[in-house]
């Protein structure tokens, strides 16, 4: 078999390989799992700085209002990667869940106002809060792994039916804090090794229409060395 017909066929097995993995996974072979189970905010650093004392829907208010904050991030940390489409993923959910984000935003608000010696001090804790949470958020050695993530994530929300935003961060947030963590290569953990990268024998008398001759050249190798 000839080596430039070799390397199409190869190519090709590449091509249909990436081409089967979805946008998110467009970093890796076969990206880390992420996943978590599903979270109400009262776990520890799940919403960023804690909240004393906060209520089960106040909760909820924090979780919304921190996956609205990582998406954020990421529409403006993953733009080397327009593909993700997290930017805008992320102008489109802020109009289709427009309305429970404002709710959200007004309870969180509620709770520093409740739990404040006053009403300015409770605005100054409240934009302490988020400032936090932005940072929280922010990342360099684990960038591939959170604009992967924040990419599938924003897909959702735009299939995420009207005021359960909510329920998509009780689902997602796990993911979300996962993904800060660098996660690498799963396919090939170890790496690939260019040293050990070897193709087959290409000696005319070792193929026969494309198929591996094993009488003439013995058992066919594994191309790669992997």
């Amino acid at each position: 078999m000839r080596v430039s017909r070799f390397l199409a066929t190869a190519a090709g097995v590449l091509v249909a390989t990436a081409a089967a993995q979805p946008a998110s996974a467009q970093f890796y072979f076969q990206p880390p799992d992420q996943r978590g189970p599903p979270v109400t905010g009262a776990e520890p650093g799940v919403i960023g700085p804690a909240l004393p004392d906060a209520t089960p829907k106040e909760l909820r208010a924090a979780l919304v209002w921190n996956l609205r904050a990582g998406l954020n991030v990421a529409a403006l940390q993953c733009q080397f990667a327009p593909y993700l489409l997290t930017l805008s993923n992320y102008n489109k959910l802020l109009l289709d869940h427009s309305d429970e984000l404002k709710t959200s935003y007004d309870t969180l608000a509620g709770y520093f106002t409740r739990t404040a010696k006053t009403k300015k001090a409770g605005q100054t804790a409240l934009d302490t809060y988020g400032t936090r949470v932005y940072s929280g958020f922010s990342t360099v050695g684990a960038q591939l792994t959170f604009c992967a993530t924040s990419s599938d994530v924003g897909q959702a929300a735009l299939f995420t039916p009207r005021g359960s935003f909510g329920t998509l961060a009780e689902e997602r947030m796990s993911e979300m804090r996962n993904s800060l963590r660098y996660g690498g290569e799963q396919r090939f953990p170890g790496g690939i090794n260019p040293r050990h990268v070897s193709l087959p024998p290409l000696e005319e008398k070792c193929w026969k229409k494309d198929l591996w001759v094993s009488k003439k050249c013995g058992t066919q190798p594994r191309w790669g060395g992997v």
